[in-house]
């Protein structure tokens, strides 16, 4: 394991080749949303402005929840839309069908497509295209691969503002209020002065608990769905675990956080990692500095697991594919 200061040196544009296996699988689809596993204790750490005198600490804004109003929707064929979140940046989708379903958010062009239960179970999907208008589709599987429209609503959407959706809990960031990690994030935050140091709190906190599961890797199939409340619990994961428990214990706090599916060179290592805005002035601590009023980039899977100082760059070698 790397010291800490190693560790920080290597969360903004981390250039690192590291052999994970499950991060170079090609993007699949996204099952159902579950819920996490029973409220944790949120930790108990290291104040970083203790012994400072007047300190106020970070005051996060109000929870921003998502979920499906049934008495909002509307559908067919066993479908329903709920698109009373739309300027919250997302769509709540029910379906109840006896064959495969999949969902999909197209904007100009470029689709999102996830698994969707036929169950009935509600599911959440962002809308992190920007404003615009949006085609919402349901499928069901007609044969072998290929799927066949159920039913499709056109809406504009105009966000609240632009990080909405990257605020909010959806399949691929599954978290409420009572979960373990948006309990352990709240007692971090609480000890840190501003949104730039709950950042901090956060990652070192998921560097020194979860841990690489080679295992996983190589076993996990597609369709996969990360559990942040789970990935706390066992303390390991892969890629997919770690940008998602990152991005569930920042958007808690009110922090915009993407989770990012793309490529690192040089050998197209298909991987997963998060982006963290914040407005206020641009920062150093440690080693490692970000701009303000930007996005910035957060890899705590290679951080965590030590990979060598002699790979880190400045990002040139990600290539963002999808945002969730």
């Amino acid at each position: 394991m790397a010291s800490m200061a190693a560790k920080k040196k290597l969360w903004l544009g981390v250039l690192v080749f590291l052999q994970l296996s499950a991060c170079t699988t090609a993007h699949t689809d996204i099952p159902s949303q579950g819920e996490g596993p029973p409220p944790g204790k949120a930790p108990a750490v290291e104040s970083s402005a203790a012994g400072q005198e007047n300190f106020t600490p970070y005051q996060a804004p109000a929870f921003a929840g998502s979920g499906f109003d049934a008495s909002a929707a509307q559908g067919e064929d066993g479908v329903l839309l709920d698109l009373s979140g739309l300027s919250q940046g997302y769509v709540a989708v029910s379906a109840q069908r006896d064959v495969r379903m999949k969902f999909q958010v197209e904007k100009e062009g470029k689709p999102y497509t996830y698994d969707l239960p036929a169950d009935g179970t509600p599911v959440v999907y962002p809308l992190q295209s920007g404003d615009g208008e949006y085609t919402l589709r349901a499928l069901e599987n007609t044969t072998g691969t290929k799927f066949a429209e159920v039913y499709a609503a056109t809406v504009p959407v105009t966000l609240q503002d632009e990080f909405q959706p990257f605020l909010r809990p959806s399949q691929y960031v599954n978290y409420n209020q009572g979960s373990a990690c948006v309990k352990a994030a709240a007692g971090l935050a609480a000890q840190q002065p501003d949104a730039l140091g709950v950042v901090d709190a956060v990652f070192d906190y998921i560097c020194e608990k979860v841990t690489y599961d080679k295992q996983k890797a190589s076993q996990v199939s597609g369709g996969y769905l990360p559990d942040p409340d789970e990935t706390l619990a066992t303390g390991k994961g892969i890629c997919f675990d770690y940008a998602s428990l990152a991005a569930a214990m920042l958007r808690s706090q009110g922090i915009p956080t993407k989770m990012v599916f793309g490529y690192v060179q040089p050998d197209d290592l298909y991987h997963a990692w998060n982006m963290f805005y914040t407005q206020e002035d641009g920062w150093v601590a440690a080693e490692y500095q970000a701009e303000s009023n930007s996005w910035v980039r957060l890899d705590a899977t290679f951080a965590a697991n030590g990979a060598d100082s002699q790979f880190i760059g400045d990002g040139t070698n990600y290539t963002d594919v999808y945002f969730y």
